[in-house]
């Protein structure tokens, strides 16, 4: 047994036992599990295309996945249905082809390069008409949706919403078998409004290597589900009707109401809501306490398992503020915390403590985080609508906690409430406690901007051109458009890329960075010669060359002539769960794990920072990259990235790299669309996350993302790199554009023109990646006409410096 294999097996047997956990329960009979493997009857695209993870940078090159189909089979399960699977494979091929036909005809039509026109592109699933002819003693139906960068997904049959086969097939079922399971095996939520009524449905999520292995695990009880959603299911028409998926500008005219906020305010039900996740079991929540000490709020609660199977409880905490001069959302996730494993009978404490200071609102005529004065309510439960006031924090005076400087360009969009029967202002029990948070415990943080690292002799002694190849990734003359996809290392291969080594004989070492927001993406096979390293077989995502023209196909996976004496390596990484499926574990913990994971096989491939977490939003569920972010909340989004970040700097020389910095919330024109966000969402919201994980785990890395803000690039804004992510948020590691490669031709529309090099380096950024000469070029030129002075770049390179320092030396 080699050491990848010891190191992969070793690496799955940690992860197998949490993956039920991050599975949703939504709907349950009673019926399952199942009391032994047993004859079962198995529908729908997902059984055979299961699906592990999104398409892009979060693919992962495992050595090998468990669909559904080999899942069941290698439990014990005998599959009836092999007939109806045969029967689909050929409807699913015909209309996979006609479906590549037509984006290669399209990209040809728009004058488009077949890459970025194919980046993300998803098929619509096919209607079918196939009997439901196998028996058995129980059934499941699997659907499955893909999603990507470079897309997004749409409000329509066949991906967010149902087909009609589908609706057809799974009601049918449901009313044929006794023991049903309607099974989700998606990256974000799918419209279920028309089978809602089906006893039993789960959310398996996307669960990466193993995930046909787990949901045998949770059809015989070997494993329990215990995960609870973390974006709010409903109907497309039910979501605020946010703009989305425009070219050039796209207004967040929702403004902080995004998600739970908004269903709670407009008074809406949805389908499930946000922290929602049945069990297999039951649990009786009863609170034993809340103590104020003047600021941090602490409390208390016994979990009783009152059912029959084992289980675990999440208990989440929200905070109501009181109505004062800014609208606000009637209640926001303060706290959450999940029990150990339960028996049935087994009762457990859980205890909760949040800084009330963490979820002060902006006021921008202020340009200052406050707390205004009044009645905070208190809420405990089981998600956002099975809620109990616990008590009343009440605080006496209006606190200040924060004055920063008024930035971002805010673009003036009224914050209003939306319209409907919002429930802040509900009756609330006589006799609920009241405990005093102390105003003068609440000491105001001032905020110093401008400051300056210390810059070593080491760069004040290089030349101009010598600091522009520092500040610009390690850039392949030859490179190209593949690039952007992430595979341009020289030292890994298929590696994102790497930092400039023309100044090793400076004593300046180069830092090598790979994708994959669930798990390391890296060529599978690799050799080695006097030349380097070379990636045996095609090194970009897999899901992009069915696109490609035959012949370019033939090319990129013809056999490589391997030299005689070459070194021939195989780097089989480790599939995790996607973002949103481990955040719905609600255990950080386990997210520590999977950090833990990746560290280690970062340090035996020679990797230093993972271009991962990705921390954006589920501002709306149609964003084709939502399923490797975590949330629709920012408390989660900060407490699984600062997590993912423990497990990973745990381990000497390796780094993440938090991204995409900011407001990146759709993939429609991702590389020039202008995010018009007022400066209170952005604080509130989407920068909110990011300042929680950078306080809490220090990441050595931040990458800014392509779209713009407020009319200016992201990597160009400095008050977003330098005012609030350095002075405001303490972050010292080194900040680094996402792959810029050929920008220009990938805005779609000619409104906003491409990042600048020299402009991204005057905003603070230590690196442009993954470089090329024309950026060089470009930064040089603008130190000479005083776009960005030679001291900025000082500036960048001691942070990079410290990072390559920290990593190496380490």
């Amino acid at each position: 047994m080699n050491k990848n294999t010891e190191r992969e097996r070793r690496n799955i047997a940690r992860l197998r036992p949490h993956l039920a956990g991050c599975t949703v329960l939504l709907k349950y009979n009673g019926k399952f599990p199942l009391e032994a493997p047993c004859p079962i009857a198995a529908y729908g695209n997902g059984v055979r295309y299961t699906i592990k993870g999104g398409t892009g940078s979060g693919e992962v090159n495992s050595r090998y996945f468990v669909d559904v189909e080999t899942g069941l089979t290698d439990a014990g399960f005998k599959i009836t249905t092999k007939e109806w699977l045969n029967a689909y494979d050929r409807i699913r091929a015909e209309a996979k082809r006609a479906f590549i036909e037509s984006v290669r005809a399209k990209a040809k039509r728009e004058k488009q390069n077949i890459l970025a026109a194919s980046m993300g592109c998803v098929m619509m699933e096919p209607e079918y008409g196939l009997p439901l002819d196998g028996g058995g003693d129980a059934a499941v139906y699997v659907l499955s949706r893909i999603s990507g960068e470079g897309n997004d997904r749409l409000a329509e049959p066949g991906d967010f919403k149902l087909t009609e086969a589908e609706v057809r097939d799974i009601l049918a079922l449901d009313r044929t078998f006794e023991r049903f399971m309607l099974v989700i095996n998606t990256g974000g939520p799918v419209d279920l409004t028309p089978v809602r009524s089906v006893g039993n449905i789960l959310v398996l999520s996307q669960l990466g290597v193993e995930t046909g292995s787990a949901l045998a695990d949770i059809l015989l009880g070997r494993a329990v589900p215990s995960g609870k959603l973390t974006t709010t299911w409903a109907s497309y028409d039910a979501y605020p009707a946010s703009d989305f998926g425009q070219i050039d500008d796209t207004v967040y005219g929702e403004g902080i109401f995004v998600g739970y906020r908004y269903f709670d305010a407009a008074g809406v039900e949805p389908l499930y809501p946000f922290g929602f996740g049945l069990s297999y079991t039951t649990f009786r929540v009863e609170p034993t306490g809340t103590e104020c000490g003047g600021r941090e709020v602490r409390f208390a609660a016994k979990v009783t398992n009152t059912g029959r199977f084992p289980g675990r409880e999440t208990v989440q905490l929200y905070l109501g503020a009181p109505a004062g001069t800014l609208v606000k959302e009637p209640r926001s996730l303060a706290g959450f915390a999940k029990t150990a494993e339960l028996q049935p009978g087994e009762t457990a404490e859980v205890r909760i403590a949040f800084d009330p200071a963490d979820l002060a609102s902006f006021d921008p005529a202020k340009a200052a985080y406050v707390l205004e004065e009044g009645d905070y309510v208190l809420y405990a439960g089981t998600n956002s609508r099975a809620l109990t006031p616990v008590c009343v924090l009440a605080l006496s005076e209006t606190v200040t906690v924060r004055r920063v400087r008024s930035l971002l360009d805010d673009p003036g969009l009224p914050e209003t409430a939306p319209e409907g029967r919002a429930d802040a202002g509900a009756v609330l029990p006589e006799d609920l406690p009241r405990l005093a948070l102390d105003p003068e415990k609440f000491e105001t943080e001032e905020v110093r901007y401008g400051a300056l690292a210390a810059v070593p002799e080491v760069l004040e002694g290089l030349s101009d051109e010598e600091l522009a190849l520092l500040n610009i990734g390690a850039f392949d003359p030859e490179g190209g458009l593949l690039s952007v996809i992430g595979n341009a290392s020289k030292s890994v291969a298929g590696a994102a890329g790497e930092t400039t080594a023309r100044l090793q004989e400076k004593g300046i070492g180069t830092l090598v960075m790979a994708d994959g927001p669930a798990g390391l993406r890296l060529s599978r096979a690799f050799y080695v010669d006097r030349k380097g390293v070379h990636a045996i077989g095609a090194s970009f995502p897999e899901s992009l060359t069915d696109f490609l023209p035959p012949i370019v196909q033939k090319f990129l996976n013809r056999k490589p002539r391997i030299p005689r004496n070459a070194e021939v390596g195989y780097q089989y990484t480790t599939a995790l769960p996607i973002g949103t499926a481990l955040a719905q574990s609600w255990d950080t913990g386990f997210a520590e794990l999977c950090g833990d994971i990746v560290g280690e096989e970062m340090e035996e491939f020679g990797v230093h920072l993972w271009l991962a977490p990705g921390m954006n939003l589920h501002r709306n569920v149609l964003c084709g990259r939502n399923f490797e972010y975590f949330s629709e909340d920012p408390l989660i989004t900060g407490a699984f990235a600062a997590a993912l970040t423990r497990g990973v700097q745990a381990h000497k020389g390796c780094g993440v790299t938090v991204k995409h910095y900011a407001a990146n919330n759709q993939e429609t024109n991702r590389y020039g669309n202008n995010s018009v966000v007022s400066e209170r969402a952005m604080r509130e919201l989407y920068l909110r996350g990011f300042e929680r994980c950078i306080r809490k785990s220090k990441p050595l890395a931040v990458m800014t993302s392509y779209n713009l803000l407020n009319g200016i690039h992201t990597s160009e804004r400095g008050d977003l790199c330098k005012d609030i992510l350095r002075d405001e948020f303490g972050f010292t590691g080194l900040v680094m554009t996402d792959w810029i490669v050929a920008s220009g031709l990938l805005i779609q529309g000619d409104k906003y023109p491409a990042p600048d090099a020299a402009k991204v380096a005057r905003a603070g950024h230590s690196l442009f990646m993954p470089g090329g000469k024309k950026d060089y070029r470009q930064l040089l030129d603008g130190l000479a006409d005083g776009t960005v002075t030679r001291e900025q770049l000082l500036q960048n390179a001691a942070h990079l410096l410290e990072v390559i320092g920290t990593l190496r030396e380490a």
